[in-house]
Protein backbone atom coordinates (compact mmCIF):
# COMPACT_ATOMS: atom_id res chain seq x y z
CA UNK A 1 0.00 0.00 0.00
CA UNK A 2 2.01 3.06 -1.47
CA UNK A 3 -0.56 5.53 -0.48
CA UNK A 4 -0.26 7.63 2.34
CA UNK A 5 -3.64 9.50 1.96
CA UNK A 6 -5.85 7.63 3.79
CA UNK A 7 -8.88 9.85 2.76
CA UNK A 8 -7.80 8.79 -1.10
CA UNK A 9 -8.44 5.59 0.41
CA UNK A 10 -11.65 5.97 1.64
CA UNK A 11 -12.95 8.21 -1.61
CA UNK A 12 -11.68 4.85 -3.62
CA UNK A 13 -13.46 2.65 -1.78
CA UNK A 14 -16.87 4.22 -1.37
CA UNK A 15 -15.93 5.22 2.91
CA UNK A 16 -17.96 7.87 3.56
CA UNK A 17 -18.67 8.72 7.14
CA UNK A 18 -16.73 7.46 10.26
CA UNK A 19 -13.28 8.49 11.64
CA UNK A 20 -10.26 7.53 9.36
CA UNK A 21 -7.32 5.84 11.04
CA UNK A 22 -4.03 7.06 10.17
CA UNK A 23 -2.13 5.48 7.66
CA UNK A 24 1.91 5.38 6.14
CA UNK A 25 3.15 4.43 3.08
CA UNK A 26 4.00 0.86 3.22
CA UNK A 27 6.20 -1.09 0.74
CA UNK A 28 6.57 -4.03 1.94
CA UNK A 29 4.03 -5.21 4.46
CA UNK A 30 4.29 -8.83 6.07
CA UNK A 31 2.17 -11.42 6.94
CA UNK A 32 1.15 -10.34 10.64
CA UNK A 33 1.56 -6.62 9.91
CA UNK A 34 -1.23 -4.30 10.67
CA UNK A 35 -3.07 -3.43 7.67
CA UNK A 36 -6.67 -2.23 6.66
CA UNK A 37 -9.75 -3.73 5.60
CA UNK A 38 -13.01 -2.43 4.15
CA UNK A 39 -16.07 -4.07 5.57
CA UNK A 40 -19.83 -2.83 5.52
CA UNK A 41 -20.85 -1.53 9.09
CA UNK A 42 -24.30 -1.31 8.79
CA UNK A 43 -25.56 0.04 5.18
CA UNK A 44 -22.16 2.05 5.26
CA UNK A 45 -18.71 0.83 3.98
CA UNK A 46 -16.30 1.35 7.02
CA UNK A 47 -12.47 1.05 6.90
CA UNK A 48 -10.96 -0.89 9.57
CA UNK A 49 -7.61 -1.13 11.23
CA UNK A 50 -6.73 -5.03 11.20
CA UNK A 51 -3.94 -7.58 11.27
CA UNK A 52 -2.94 -9.59 8.42
CA UNK A 53 -3.33 -13.24 9.72
CA UNK A 54 -6.68 -14.63 10.89
CA UNK A 55 -7.39 -15.39 14.53
CA UNK A 56 -10.11 -17.45 14.90
CA UNK A 57 -12.39 -15.94 17.75
CA UNK A 58 -11.79 -17.70 21.02
CA UNK A 59 -8.43 -17.97 19.99
CA UNK A 60 -6.18 -18.04 23.38
CA UNK A 61 -2.82 -16.98 21.14
CA UNK A 62 -1.79 -15.88 18.14
CA UNK A 63 -0.10 -18.96 17.10
CA UNK A 64 -2.68 -19.89 13.71
CA UNK A 65 -2.04 -16.39 12.74
CA UNK A 66 1.10 -17.59 10.12
CA UNK A 67 -1.52 -20.32 8.44
CA UNK A 68 -4.18 -17.91 8.23
CA UNK A 69 -2.31 -15.35 5.81
CA UNK A 70 -4.56 -16.98 2.80
CA UNK A 71 -7.54 -19.05 2.72
CA UNK A 72 -8.30 -21.17 -0.83
CA UNK A 73 -11.35 -20.57 -2.14
CA UNK A 74 -11.67 -24.41 -2.49
CA UNK A 75 -13.35 -25.14 0.58
CA UNK A 76 -12.99 -21.97 2.41
CA UNK A 77 -16.77 -22.54 3.41
CA UNK A 78 -15.78 -25.84 5.14
CA UNK A 79 -12.57 -25.26 6.96
CA UNK A 80 -12.98 -24.32 10.62
CA UNK A 81 -10.53 -21.48 10.61
CA UNK A 82 -12.55 -19.75 8.07
CA UNK A 83 -16.63 -21.09 7.82
CA UNK A 84 -17.43 -18.74 10.30
CA UNK A 85 -16.27 -15.48 8.96
CA UNK A 86 -16.98 -16.63 5.30
CA UNK A 87 -20.38 -17.08 6.20
CA UNK A 88 -20.92 -13.51 8.38
CA UNK A 89 -17.65 -11.39 8.48
CA UNK A 90 -16.57 -10.92 4.74
CA UNK A 91 -14.22 -7.72 3.69
CA UNK A 92 -11.88 -6.47 1.03
CA UNK A 93 -8.03 -5.35 1.45
CA UNK A 94 -7.07 -2.65 -0.16
CA UNK A 95 -3.33 -2.68 -1.79
CA UNK A 96 -1.66 -1.47 -4.91
CA UNK A 97 0.39 -4.41 -5.60
CA UNK A 98 1.73 -7.98 -4.33
CA UNK A 99 4.72 -9.77 -4.74
CA UNK A 100 5.49 -13.39 -6.35
CA UNK A 101 8.77 -15.02 -6.15
CA UNK A 102 10.47 -17.52 -8.60
CA UNK A 103 14.04 -19.27 -7.61
CA UNK A 104 15.82 -20.91 -5.00
CA UNK A 105 15.43 -20.35 -1.11
CA UNK A 106 18.87 -18.88 -1.24
CA UNK A 107 18.12 -16.70 -4.23
CA UNK A 108 14.54 -16.02 -4.65
CA UNK A 109 13.36 -13.31 -7.69
CA UNK A 110 10.58 -11.32 -6.97
CA UNK A 111 8.13 -9.53 -9.14
CA UNK A 112 5.39 -7.07 -8.19
CA UNK A 113 2.35 -7.31 -9.65
CA UNK A 114 -0.39 -4.16 -9.79
CA UNK A 115 -2.51 -2.23 -12.16
CA UNK A 116 -1.50 -0.87 -15.44
CA UNK A 117 -2.79 2.87 -14.33
CA UNK A 118 -1.76 2.79 -10.94
CA UNK A 119 -5.02 1.74 -9.29
CA UNK A 120 -5.97 0.10 -6.36
CA UNK A 121 -6.88 -3.45 -5.90
CA UNK A 122 -9.52 -5.27 -4.04
CA UNK A 123 -8.15 -8.22 -2.55
CA UNK A 124 -11.49 -10.09 -1.15
CA UNK A 125 -10.81 -11.10 2.58
CA UNK A 126 -12.34 -12.62 5.63
CA UNK A 127 -11.94 -10.64 8.95
CA UNK A 128 -12.39 -12.16 12.29
CA UNK A 129 -12.47 -10.66 16.39
CA UNK A 130 -10.95 -12.05 18.65
CA UNK A 131 -9.02 -10.95 22.26
CA UNK A 132 -5.52 -10.44 22.88
CA UNK A 133 -5.93 -9.43 26.42
CA UNK A 134 -9.43 -9.84 28.48
CA UNK A 135 -9.66 -6.31 27.87
CA UNK A 136 -9.04 -5.75 24.27
CA UNK A 137 -9.91 -6.92 20.98
CA UNK A 138 -7.97 -7.17 17.71
CA UNK A 139 -9.44 -7.61 14.20
CA UNK A 140 -7.91 -9.86 11.97
CA UNK A 141 -7.88 -11.43 8.49
CA UNK A 142 -6.98 -13.59 5.73
CA UNK A 143 -7.19 -12.84 1.83
CA UNK A 144 -8.65 -15.28 -0.53
CA UNK A 145 -6.54 -17.16 -2.89
CA UNK A 146 -7.98 -19.00 -6.51
CA UNK A 147 -5.72 -20.70 -9.17
CA UNK A 148 -4.16 -17.82 -11.59
CA UNK A 149 -4.51 -17.09 -14.89
CA UNK A 150 -2.36 -17.12 -17.50
CA UNK A 151 -0.08 -13.88 -16.47
CA UNK A 152 0.18 -15.39 -13.40
CA UNK A 153 0.62 -18.99 -13.42
CA UNK A 154 4.34 -18.23 -15.31
CA UNK A 155 5.31 -17.22 -11.61
CA UNK A 156 2.72 -19.07 -8.85
CA UNK A 157 0.09 -21.29 -8.85
CA UNK A 158 -1.94 -18.91 -7.02
CA UNK A 159 -3.14 -15.93 -7.13
CA UNK A 160 -5.25 -13.07 -4.43
CA UNK A 161 -8.94 -12.81 -5.66
CA UNK A 162 -9.69 -9.25 -7.12
CA UNK A 163 -12.50 -8.18 -6.75
CA UNK A 164 -13.75 -5.58 -9.44
CA UNK A 165 -15.67 -2.22 -7.93
CA UNK A 166 -19.26 -3.51 -9.08
CA UNK A 167 -19.02 -6.57 -7.30
CA UNK A 168 -17.83 -5.24 -3.76
CA UNK A 169 -20.80 -4.49 -2.48
CA UNK A 170 -22.04 -8.13 -3.36
CA UNK A 171 -19.35 -9.83 -1.44
CA UNK A 172 -18.99 -7.69 1.94
CA UNK A 173 -22.78 -7.40 2.55
CA UNK A 174 -23.66 -8.61 5.89
CA UNK A 175 -26.35 -10.59 5.18
CA UNK A 176 -25.65 -14.81 5.48
CA UNK A 177 -25.92 -15.68 0.94
CA UNK A 178 -25.25 -19.40 -0.36
CA UNK A 179 -21.45 -20.42 -0.40
CA UNK A 180 -22.36 -21.06 -4.17
CA UNK A 181 -23.02 -17.33 -4.95
CA UNK A 182 -20.36 -15.85 -2.83
CA UNK A 183 -17.68 -18.31 -4.58
CA UNK A 184 -18.85 -17.69 -8.37
CA UNK A 185 -17.61 -14.53 -7.27
CA UNK A 186 -13.90 -16.09 -6.49
CA UNK A 187 -12.47 -16.64 -9.68
CA UNK A 188 -9.07 -15.00 -11.27
CA UNK A 189 -8.88 -11.30 -12.97
CA UNK A 190 -8.91 -11.31 -16.80
CA UNK A 191 -4.72 -11.25 -18.02
CA UNK A 192 -4.98 -7.94 -18.57
CA UNK A 193 -5.80 -6.31 -15.62
CA UNK A 194 -2.59 -6.35 -13.86
CA UNK A 195 0.99 -6.21 -15.06
CA UNK A 196 4.28 -8.01 -13.65
CA UNK A 197 7.45 -6.26 -13.75
CA UNK A 198 10.09 -8.14 -11.53
CA UNK A 199 12.09 -5.82 -8.86
CA UNK A 200 14.91 -5.46 -5.59
CA UNK A 201 15.59 -8.63 -4.08
CA UNK A 202 15.73 -6.06 -0.81
CA UNK A 203 11.93 -7.12 -1.30
CA UNK A 204 13.13 -10.49 0.56
CA UNK A 205 13.94 -8.92 3.78
CA UNK A 206 10.96 -7.80 5.65
CA UNK A 207 13.00 -5.09 7.39
CA UNK A 208 13.47 -3.10 3.86
CA UNK A 209 11.07 -0.90 3.30
CA UNK A 210 10.84 2.03 0.54
CA UNK A 211 9.95 3.17 -3.16
CA UNK A 212 13.17 1.52 -4.54
CA UNK A 213 11.87 -2.00 -3.63
CA UNK A 214 9.41 -1.51 -7.16
CA UNK A 215 11.27 0.03 -9.15
CA UNK A 216 11.81 -1.87 -12.15
CA UNK A 217 15.15 -4.24 -12.30
CA UNK A 218 17.14 -3.11 -15.38
CA UNK A 219 20.32 -4.20 -17.34
CA UNK A 220 23.41 -2.97 -16.87
CA UNK A 221 23.27 -1.03 -19.77
CA UNK A 222 19.62 0.40 -18.56
CA UNK A 223 17.41 -2.16 -20.84
CA UNK A 224 14.20 -3.65 -19.51
CA UNK A 225 15.20 -7.64 -17.94
CA UNK A 226 12.48 -10.09 -19.14
CA UNK A 227 13.03 -12.56 -16.36
CA UNK A 228 10.61 -14.69 -17.79
CA UNK A 229 12.59 -15.68 -20.75
CA UNK A 230 16.51 -15.13 -19.42
CA UNK A 231 17.18 -11.84 -21.76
Amino acid sequence: MTVDDVGAVAEAFGVESGELPAIQARFNIAPTDEHLVVRMRREDRELLPARWGLVKYGAKDRKQAARGINARVEGVETRPLYREAFRKRRCVVPADGYYEWVGTKENRQPFWFHRPNGELLAFAGLYEWWRPTPESWEATFTILTCPPNELASRIHDRMPVILPEDRIDEWIFGGEREPDELKSMLGPVPEDYLVVRPVSQRVNSVRNDGPDLIEELTSETGEQLDLFTGA
